[in-house]
């Protein structure tokens, strides 16, 4: 009963498309990113059946990606997508993965967010730079043709405690994408953003963190408006 009970929970914490349930602090999943193997073979079980065709475009991260993964693709119509966020991810999460997220698909691009996550678990900027660094080098390798958007941590009213170290991450990624001309970043922050600069207070739901229906319309669109410029074409 106890094995039962324990698969249950790391199958709800990791199911990937649909996360809605807290998901585990840094400290107690012991930044062991094998917790995700259960959404792993979901994944490959999603492309068994339905397997994705070759030069799509990725989009792998945290629960803002991954509670949107089943409307991604009617939202970016007509670009070819393939939702492979999983919800309570880092940075290093990603890079674990990344075969499984990303690279198996032969993606002519990938798109990630993360580091929402990471600096409300107290993830030091250097250590998610790091990570990021990682995945931009294996993708490089395997793909060298393969463009990578970076998406901005979004602010919430959750997480106003890390805003400013969000913001240094945020400023890393920017320095990043400037030196790579396959690597653009995502801002994914400031349209959260009110006039004065505080964050909007009716585009989440009841936990402050994710976001309603009026900010996945907003999440949406900056995502296509950050696409549709390279990635159109190729439709």
């Amino acid at each position: 009963m106890k094995a039962r009970i324990t698969c249950w929970l790391r199958t709800t914490i990791a199911f990937c498309g649909i996360l809605a349930l807290a998901a585990p602090s840094l400290a107690q999943r012991g930044a062991d990113p094998s917790i995700w193997d259960e959404a792993m073979r979901r994944f490959s079980d999603m492309d068994r059946q339905n397997p994705p065709e070759p030069g799509g475009i990725v989009l792998t991260g945290s629960s803002s990606i991954a509670r949107w993964n089943g409307q991604a693709a009617d939202a970016l119509a007509p670009l070819s997508v393939i939702p492979r966020g999983f919800g309570g991810s880092v940075m290093n999460d990603v890079l674990f993965h990344l075969d499984q997220v990303a690279l198996k698909y032969r993606p002519r691009a990938i798109v990630i967010y993360e580091g929402d996550n990471d600096t409300a678990f107290g993830i030091p900027k250097d250590v998610i730079l790091s990570g990021l660094e990682k995945i931009i080098t294996r993708v490089h390798e395997a793909l060298p043709d393969t463009r990578i958007y970076v998406m901005a941590v979004k602010p919430s009213t959750l997480r106003v405690n890390v805003w400013n170290d969000a913001q240094q991450v945020n400023a890393a990624y920017q320095e990043v994408a400037k030196s790579d001309p396959l690597v653009y970043f995502v801002d994914s922050a400031s349209p959260f953003l009110r006039e004065d600069g505080q964050v909007m207070t009716d585009i989440f739901v009841e936990d402050g963190l994710h976001l309603n229906a009026m900010g996945n319309l907003i999440w949406g669109s900056i995502i296509r408006a950050a696409l549709m410029p390279q990635e159109a074409r190729y439709e």
